[in-house]
């Protein structure tokens, strides 16, 4: 963050925030709901108690998911974070809206290619139609000051650029580890270029899974605000004390619910978790109670956010006028799988495009609105995009987005989205599926084979059992599907790629 990182400033995040949000007036309940997103990081399928893992307690998760909506397939916006969170924030796949990479898969600090300033977000929309807006968590959107959250519809927010990985402090350490390979090396020195990377990944690996501490990562804590028209962006310190990231968000996420308790103004809240990304902490409270390990510690205790966050709703008698949802940004990190984390019955991890790198624990709670349900109908995190902007009668939406409006599925119809594209980290379609058929183009999850499977993912969520041969007519409808659609989406070149 080129201009916000040059000094440290110890902010009081309180005092800013009752100074932006001091909300007076008699209490009355708004004509739009309040939202609430929930967002973890790298949060498998199988990580939550009511989705099954058999270790690690999520009670209050699980709660919310018995008292509203419970979707069974629930789908990430990509299956890597960057992409993801822009298809969130903007409504559009990735491919379509360029925030993706083909050289780089995610944004990487002091990247140029953040969200570029003509995008209308899910923040910007609501905003437009006298919604608050608040921010709590990762962005990983870009860490430019015309990239950040505030610039995008936020009027605050408080959290970390970019993964709680990046700028690990080592690597500064290891020279030549991280060379340009596109060069032309003689064979010796590409063969020792290759160990040193290898040896560096092993290294990497092994203090993301088990870090002795936070201050190994140089990832900083920012806060930004709008005062008197003029942006404010601050260092409140760096590196981030990741072990306390999630209880501070919670306390944002509180304090803002409370600065609405009047009801006069509807609010959109957007908490981002940084956990259970590696490296993984949580604070002493929850540090070392979980039979899932470091990962169940980081996963249990973004269920106390949940929890706390449920409970400030309920105290400010917001809960029947506020719709919550929680999901994660992508599937399961493979350094995590063994470790904790899981993907459930479901095949792969993050990066790949097999259930287990796409699919996402989703939950819809709104008391007095949503019945209690299982929904096993599709979704996906670029869907909230255009449900939200339905729920607070925002108007002319372009046509230019391919998030679809899941609020009939409130009332205990059908979903409305019948399809799904599955893109691979680089933006190639891998994937396609309709209602419970799934075409999958790929051997590995990440690049196109010359074989075409087919899965009955209701009968086989586990993409075990390839049944193309059976059933010829259906891989050849679904084959001639995808490459219409994929013809007629507008591809916009990678920002992620800029230099």
């Amino acid at each position: 963050m080129r201009g916000v990182l040059n000094g440290v400033m110890v902010a009081s995040f309180l005092l800013a925030f009752s100074q932006t949000f001091a909300i007076a007036g008699s209490r009355s309940e708004p004509t739009r709901p309040n939202i609430i997103i929930l967002l973890a990081d790298d949060l498998g399928y199988g990580d939550l108690s009511i989705y099954g893992h058999p270790s690690i307690e999520t009670p209050a998760l699980d709660r919310l998911a018995m008292e509203g909506l419970r979707w069974t397939n629930f789908y990430a916006g990509a299956p890597v974070c960057s992409p993801s969170r822009g298809a969130l924030m903007t409504g559009k796949l990735p491919v379509r809206s360029g925030l993706y990479g083909i050289k780089r898969i995610v944004l990487w600090p002091n990247a140029k290619g953040g969200i570029p300033a003509s995008f209308h977000t899910i923040a910007e929309a609501l905003k437009g139609v006298g919604y608050d807006t608040a921010m709590a968590g990762k962005w990983h959107l870009g860490d430019e000051p015309d990239a950040l959250p505030t610039r995008h519809g936020f009027d605050y927010w408080m959290g970390t650029p970019y993964s709680n990985d990046q700028d690990w402090l080592v690597a500064r350490d290891v020279n030549g580890l991280l060379s340009d390979f596109s060069k032309n090396f003689t064979p010796e020195e590409r063969t020792r270029r290759e160990s040193l990377r290898d040896k560096f990944q092993e290294q990497f690996q092994q203090a993301a899974i088990h870090p002795d501490q936070s201050s190994d990562w140089n990832v900083s804590l920012v806060r930004s605000y709008n005062s008197s028209s003029a942006y404010v962006d601050e260092v409140v310190e760096r590196p981030a004390k990741q072990e306390t990231l999630t209880k501070r968000y919670t306390e944002q996420a509180i304090s803002f619910i409370k600065a609405h308790a009047s009801g006069d103004r509807p609010f959109f809240l957007y908490v981002a978790y940084n956990m259970p990304h590696v490296p993984t902490f949580a604070s002493e409270h929850f540090k070392g109670k979980s039979l899932g390990g470091s990962y169940g510690d980081a996963v249990e205790e973004i269920d106390w956010s949940a929890k706390e966050i449920r409970h400030a709703l309920e105290e400010a008698g917001l809960a029947k006028s506020t719709l919550l949802i929680f999901a994660s940004d992508n599937g399961v990190s493979s350094l995590q799988v063994g470790r904790g984390g899981s993907a459930g019955p479901l095949k792969g991890h993050k990066a790949t495009t097999f259930e287990g790198g796409m699919r996402s624990p989703g939950i819809f709670w709104w008391p007095g609105r949503i019945k209690p349900a299982v929904v096993h109908g599709i979704g996906s995190l670029m869907d909230l995009y255009a449900t939200a902007l339905s729920l607070a009668g925002v108007t002319g939406v372009s046509n230019d987005i391919d998030s679809i409006d899941l609020s009939p599925v409130f009332e205990g119809k059908p979903s409305p989205r019948g399809f799904l594209e599955y893109f691979s980290v680089t933006g190639e379609l891998l994937g396609y599926r309709n209602g419970a058929w799934k075409l999958s183009l790929t051997d590995n999850g990440r690049t196109l084979s010359n074989k075409a499977a087919l899965y009955n993912l209701n009968e086989d969520p586990s993409e075990l059992m390839d049944v193309s041969q059976v059933y010829p007519d259906i891989v050849k409808d679904l084959v001639n599907e995808a490459k219409k659609r994929d013809a007629a989406l507008r591809r916009a070149a990678p920002i992620f790629d800029q230099i």
